[in-house]
């Protein structure tokens, strides 16, 4: 597992420079068997990290970009009448793919982003009563810019929680800005796969294998727990967020060559597992990365477990 992630990451920083934190993290996801959605402002390099995660990957790829206009059936696909045969034929959507890029997700209305709730969650589709499985691996790597107002549709909490990450992509620094304008200034060779479809499938299968200790498993809920009761939140993490915390602390272990989970892999996943998830009260709503702070608060004041980390 380390050594696919190793590899994968080397390959993307390639293209996408200085968003190091951002591009690890989509592959941690990526091996938890989770999706991803990216945040920012345009031009921030959102829609580069999702087809550079593709391209490093020798599977199948597909983009769909999100308007007003579109429906469900865009999406996952449509039964038609084939003339020819006099039969109905099913034509397969663009969720049919390993790597889905949903650009600028919160520009379709609810009902088409609804689309996409059995496809990431149970990883199939329904058309007409009957179930097409989607091949593995599957990942949605959806975009969107928090900042734009006009035209766009605000995704539901529904929507929030398949995402197993929210990432923000933020502004690089003055040298990571030149070294994107040094390597982009001519049109780069396009990126060459560097893991198979078979490894990126062993290696989340191996994910539930690493362990978690009872103690480690203790202070996840904890910190769920302490969403709830904080006085900011109206609605906290569930325990679906909390079993998404703990797969992706196995992963972060995995990545880092431990089978074993330690607390500093919880605190690392914490705050882009759980900040989206959150629903904040009153005025805590419109300030900016308030649910960031929450998370940080709580993890300060939650008790780490030290017998275990002694042991």
């Amino acid at each position: 597992m380390r050594d696919v992630f190793a590899r994968i990451v080397e390959n993307i920083e390639k293209v996408v420079i200085g968003r190091g934190e951002a591009v690890r993290l989509v592959v941690v996801g990526l091996l938890a068997g989770g999706h991803v959605l990216l945040e920012d402002v345009p031009g921030s390099g959102k829609t580069l990290l999702a087809k550079a995660l593709a391209a490093s990957v020798g599977c199948s790829f597909k983009r769909i970009q999100f308007t007003p206009d579109m429906l469900p059936s865009d999406i996952t696909g449509i039964n038609y009448f084939n003339m020819k045969v006099s039969e109905f034929e099913f034509m397969a959507g663009p969720v049919f793919a390993n790597f889905v890029l949903a650009d600028e997700i919160n520009r379709a209305t609810p009902k088409t982003q609804a689309g996409l709730l059995e496809c990431m969650e149970e990883r199939q589709v329904t058309i007409d009563n009957v179930t097409h499985k989607l091949a593995p691996p599957f990942m949605v790597v959806a975009t969107q810019n928090p900042v734009d107002t006009q035209g766009v549709f605000p995704l539901p909490e529904a929507q929030l929680d398949r995402f197993t990450f929210r990432i923000p992509m933020q502004y690089t620094s003055h040298e990571a800005s030149v070294e994107i304008l040094r390597t982009h200034r001519q049109a780069a060779a396009p990126l060459q796969p560097v893991a198979t479809a078979d490894e990126i499938m062993a290696a989340q299968a191996a994910v539930p294998e690493i362990f978690v200790h009872e103690d480690m498993m203790g202070y996840i809920v904890s910190l769920a727990e302490a969403t709830r009761a904080h006085e900011g939140v109206m609605l906290g993490v569930s325990a679906r967020g909390a079993l998404v915390l703990m797969r992706t602390a196995q992963a972060m272990a995995g990545v880092a060559g431990r089978s074993y989970v330690i607390p500093d892999d919880v605190k690392h996943a914490a705050i882009p597992v759980m900040a989206h998830r959150l629903i904040l009260k009153g005025t805590e709503r419109i300030k900016k990365a308030a649910a960031d702070e929450i998370i940080t608060e709580i993890l300060n004041n939650t008790a780490v477990p030290t017998e275990f980390l002694q042991s």
